[in-house]
């Protein structure tokens, strides 16, 4: 396993690191809290050193499961997690809407304490804004507070998760991020979704800060298993997109068509698999720390963790991509199912 800086900080993190939502949640179908335990502990003994959590999965009960895992080997792991949501007034809502944030950093020091407990342990190692907006980004006594807590020793370093969905609006958020604030951040980003990286990766080179990704695999599509009739488990988010909506439908037969189009060129006899490019492919930027890959079975983790003993992606390879996605693979649509011109 490859280690990286996250540049801006003093932290060193596995390069593909282990996002604990799809374990720690039913979002992805993972319903057995002792095979999420089991992949937790196989993904440590493959190298995979980042573990990137956060309080509102499962409302804490994917830190608890973290710590069940892994809490006998704190010292040998870099711990991530997530604030901002009111997990203690607001429940957990239907449908996986967003609750309420709580930016106050009286919240900020009830949020921490509650994920320290959680965890088992006394600090944490990567502290994130989770899914904040430009006004959480510029509020100066959130972020006063934040260096408190590193002054105090219970966190090592800070940054922003963007998101919940991928938004265009989160390219100023980004960029604010590292800019504003010198502080890494979290993006959805992968070959067939580049619009967050293509603006905020050359800030993060240019000012020396990291960048991490998650959704690498396109929500599935570059996973290599998906066809126009793979249907997921009741809960699994993202039967969302498996609808009979016209946009929809198209964002999952266009993905499909792109990615049979990367498996002929760049997977087939070439000593890697479609997953592992996507992960070669996100890790390509020097200030990418870390990608995030949805880990849900062991077949999944030991491709992933593999990925570096893969067929390295060449620069001529990564040329190639670029011109294909720039063209949208000659396809019509884009991967939301929207017309594009020709």
């Amino acid at each position: 396993m490859q280690e990286r800086k996250l540049l801006g900080t003093d932290l060193t993190v596995s390069a593909v690191g282990f996002g604990v939502w799809t374990v720690g949640t039913t979002w992805w179908g993972v319903k057995d809290e002792d095979m999420a335990v089991r992949l937790l502990r196989r993904a440590y003994d493959l190298g995979i050193t980042f573990f990137d959590n956060a309080d509102t999965y499962a409302s804490g009960r994917a830190e608890e499961l973290q710590r069940r895992a892994l809490g006998d080997v704190r010292e040998k792991i870099v711990i991530g997690s997530k604030f901002g949501y009111d997990i203690y007034t607001h429940p957990e809502r239907p449908g996986q809407q967003e609750r309420p944030h709580d930016w106050t950093p009286g919240y900020l020091r009830k949020a921490l304490e509650g994920s320290l407990k959680r965890l088992g342990t006394d600090y944490i190692d990567y502290y994130q804004l989770h899914n904040c907006r430009l006004d959480a980004i510029r509020q100066d006594d959130l972020w006063a507070e934040l260096e408190k807590l590193k002054a105090e020793g219970l966190i090592r370093a800070y940054g922003t998760a963007l998101g919940p969905a991928l938004n265009e609006r989160q390219i100023e958020e980004g960029i604010a991020s590292i800019r504003e604030r010198r502080a890494p951040t979290q993006i959805i980003y992968n070959l067939l979704e580049q619009v967050l990286g293509e603006q905020i990766l050359p800030v993060a080179e240019q000012e020396g800060v990291g960048v991490m990704a998650r959704v690498p695999h396109a929500s599935g599509l570059l996973e290599g298993y998906m066809t126009l009739d793979t249907e997921f488990e009741p809960g699994d988010h993202r039967n969302w997109r498996m609808t009979t909506n016209a946009r929809r439908k198209a964002w999952m037969e266009d993905g499909l068509k792109k990615v049979e189009q990367l498996g002929a060129e760049f997977v087939e006899g070439r000593g890697r698999t479609i997953g592992q490019l996507a992960l070669q492919f996100a890790l390509r930027s020097p200030a990418m720390a870390s990608v995030l890959p949805n880990i849900y079975d062991e077949k999944g983790l030991e491709e992933y963790a593999a990925t570096f003993d893969a067929a390295p992606l060449t620069d001529a390879e990564y040329d190639r991509i670029q011109t294909l996605y720039h063209a949208n693979f000659g396809l019509t649509h884009d991967l939301r199912g929207q017309a594009v011109a020709q």
